[in-house]
């Protein structure tokens, strides 16, 4: 049943879309299309849905797929995955049911949370979900979500699977992405954005970043960079980066990206219970890092030229010294 492409797949700079809400915490289908559209326009691969970052714990099954529909109608020809996380295989199974008449370019799924299935376990759990699948599988390894961490044997013999066609590495272990990435059998994408640039020139093929939400621009620029062997460029970018992926993640995701989207006007900041809003110190934080950020790498002319690179280009730690952000764990 696979849908598995061979001219490219999964690479470059996804963004793990937020879900907005209005006020009344009912899915904001506008400020949805907005961001797709604003997204879209900044030059991003790809998009994902119903995500940790997009809150898909608090959605139903109807919501998830309003959401979905959305985006889909609003992406055109941008690739689109959608989201599959839980616990139980047979609505796991059911929802790809629905999944399979939507066009989409792959399903993102961790293992089942919670219920530790062992090594065994979540290799027979991802098989069953990739051989019902229309679309292919991007395994999401997230130990830390999940309460399970797949080894690296366990995903070299799941990349045999004609329909598993990739990981989202948050492992945590550079060694197993290393074997990942010789391997070769999965197309490997970092998960951890302070992770990107070392995946991409070890040779990954590209990120699944939610700090792309802001000015991802630049993190398209910086996968550029490293596929030309820039990597003076490429580094330059992500030191300007650094500081801004680290307060993003300083509370809990996504609070401080839907308090910054909505400085913008993109959205309303507004989450699900029990997910908490950003506090206004750390508001303020994210706001000056990206607004030296801006400084430094003007939008004008990130956006300039057609394949060209944003400049000027500061120095390492030029952005970091006007911002000391604290840093939590995702």
């Amino acid at each position: 049943m696979s849908i598995r492409s061979t001219s490219g797949g999964f690479q470059g700079v996804w963004v793990p879309l937020v879900t907005p809400f209005a006020r009344d915490a009912a899915i904001d289908g506008q400020a949805l299309r907005r961001l797709v559209r604003h997204y879209a326009a900044a030059g991003v691969h790809g998009l994902v849905v119903c995500g940790s970052t997009g809150e898909a714990a608090a959605l139903d099954d109807a919501e998830q797929l309003a959401v979905l529909d959305t985006v889909l109608d609003e992406a055109g020809a941008l690739p689109v995955v959608m989201g599959l996380a839980g616990n139980h295989q047979g609505h796991a199974l059911h929802r790809l049911a629905a999944f399979a008449t939507r066009p989409l370019a792959g399903i993102l799924a961790p293992a089942p949370y919670y219920v530790r299935p062992g090594q065994h376990g979540a290799r027979d759990y991802f098989r069953t979900l990739a051989d019902a699948s229309r679309a292919p599988l991007v395994i999401y390894d997230i130990p830390y979500r999940t309460g399970t961490s797949l080894h690296a044997d366990t995903l070299l013999e799941l990349a045999s699977h004609g329909n598993i066609a990739a990981v989202k590495d948050c492992g945590g272990s550079l060694d197993k992405t290393v074997a990942l990435i010789a391997h070769g059998g999965l197309q490997v994408m970092a998960g951890e954005d302070l992770q990107a640039l070392t995946t991409l020139c070890l040779g990954g093929s590209g990120m699944i970043a939610a700090a792309a939400h802001i000015r991802p621009d630049l993190f398209v620029a910086l996968h550029r960079a490293v596929q030309a062997q820039q990597l003076d460029t490429a580094r330059r970018l992500f030191h300007a980066l650094a500081p801004v992926i680290r307060l993003v993640f300083a509370e809990p995701n996504p609070g401080p990206l839907k308090a910054w989207l909505a400085q913008q006007d993109l959205l309303h900041d507004c989450l699900r219970a029990p997910m908490p809003g950003a506090s206004a110190a750390l508001a303020a934080q994210l706001g000056a890092a990206v607004a030296a950020l801006d400084r430094d790498f003007p939008r004008a002319a990130a956006h300039a030229a057609a394949g060209g690179l944003p400049s000027p280009m500061p120095m390492p730690g030029a952005a970091a010294a006007r911002v000391q952000p604290a840093v939590a764990a995702h």
